[in-house]
């Protein structure tokens, strides 16, 4: 999509801090972190949010959790993935997008 935020940083046309890429996922540091480590992993391909995920496009959202699996692994003691779906879940960039939460202890709150 055109106007898609993540999807301009997926075509470069917005850099980002990547910390893992490969042909169909994207992982990149979070401009507005909100614990010590905050990663967004992203499939490449649009896929609007969680709602719109279906048999024919499962596959690249369990590659999506095996990189979080990957990237979670270097963060002792534990992390957190959140994926917000639709606005009045808080979601801002219609782009299916998982943040990966931690570096030290978090709020039950934010749960």
């Amino acid at each position: 999509m055109a106007d898609c935020l993540f999807c301009k940083i997926v075509s470069g046309d917005i850099p980002s801090q990547k910390v893992y890429e490969d042909e169909t996922v994207l992982a990149f540091r979070d401009i507005n972190p909100q614990a010590p480590v905050h990663i967004l992993v992203i499939p490449k391909a649009h896929i609007e949010s969680a709602a719109c995920v279906t048999p024919d496009n499962s596959a690249l959202v369990a590659h999506c959790f095996e990189v979080i699996a990957q990237l979670g692994k270097e963060l002792e003691g534990g992390f957190r993935v959140v994926s917000n779906c639709g606005p009045n879940a808080g979601q801002t960039v219609p782009h299916l997008h998982f943040h990966i939460l931690g570096g030290a202890p978090l709020s039950l709150e934010m749960a």
